[in-house]
């Protein structure tokens, strides 16, 4: 068994987009709560700082953007962004490329790790502040996560906001991380963090916040068919590893199946078997 390179990640996080109402629960977040958030950012200035990190390909920032042209209208919106895939990065490129309504928005992208991007920017001493920042399911794959929070912490300028979204501890995962981590392979890189990890942190830091919760779910039933190709690929995303299916001992394989169907992990539903994918919106003030 091996992890999954960085291209057969995108192809196994892929499958995993196609499959739960990850997205959409973001656009419930987006509808309900996000315009109250953008409508007090930038203190009436021209211009408003957008740092994305860790923004994959783009389309979740657009939404964003948008709704802040929308609560700002004619301001100018400057938006950089930190995404260390170069298959991401091109994705987001052509994204905004074909977008007409972005006339007032203008793009930097740094292909880097949000660690790469903190050690540049203390290397040139200058440090650009933001207006908002957002940090969309990414904590799992830095490697300090309090520091990581601090140093963008740090980046927010007067009354504005960092925006982390991160998987709840009423979700699936959260159950399976720790009552079931014994399934896991070795493989799986990254940290098991949700919610309670990082609001502990924001305590810890003495920084205020806002945390939101939203449902989201995960037809995870291919994961349990013999030989299905869309299963094999979502179980490579559940695990971090590639092709686990087919090389992992067949006990861990087991346990593991077994594990998904707890009911703390999934529910069934006219015979699917939907993993919670909960989400929480965490709104941190400067």
């Amino acid at each position: 068994m091996r992890s999954l390179t960085a291209e057969e990640y995108v192809e196994a996080f892929k499958s995993f987009l196609d499959h739960s109402t990850e997205h959409q629960c973001m656009d419930e977040f987006n509808k309900k709560e996000l315009p109250n958030i953008m409508a007090r950012l930038g203190n009436g200035k021209s211009t408003i700082n957008v740092l994305g990190v860790g923004s994959g390909t783009g389309e979740q920032d657009l939404k964003m953007i948008r709704i802040l042209q929308a609560t700002h209208p004619g301001v100018l919106i400057d938006n950089e962004i930190v995404e260390p895939n170069p298959q991401h990065v091109a994705a987001y490129k052509e994204l905004v490329n074909q977008a007409p309504d972005l006339e007032n928005v203008s793009f930097s992208w740094h292909q880097l790790t949000s660690s790469e991007y903190e050690q540049q920017v203390k290397e040139k001493g200058a440090h650009k502040k933001f207006d908002f920042i957002h940090m969309i399911q990414m904590l799992y794959r830095v490697e300090d996560i309090a520091s990581t929070i601090k140093f963008f912490h740090s980046c927010l300028d007067h009354h504005g906001k960092l925006l982390i979204i991160i998987l709840s501890d009423s979700s699936g995962w959260a159950s399976l991380w720790k009552k079931y981590r014994h399934c896991l392979p070795s493989t799986d890189s990254g940290h098991y963090i949700t919610s309670n990890g990082i609001t502990d942190i924001l305590k810890r830091l003495g920084i205020e916040y806002h945390i939101y919760e939203f449902p989201s779910g995960w037809d995870i039933t291919k994961c349990f068919i013999d030989g299905d190709l869309v299963g094999g690929c979502m179980m490579d995303f559940l695990t971090g590893t590639k092709n686990f299916l087919g090389t992992a001992p067949p006990g861990l394989r087991r346990q593991l199946q077994e594990a998904l169907c707890q009911p703390e992990c999934s529910s069934k539903k006219d015979g699917r078997i939907i993993f919670s994918n909960n989400l929480s919106m965490i709104v941190v003030d400067s």
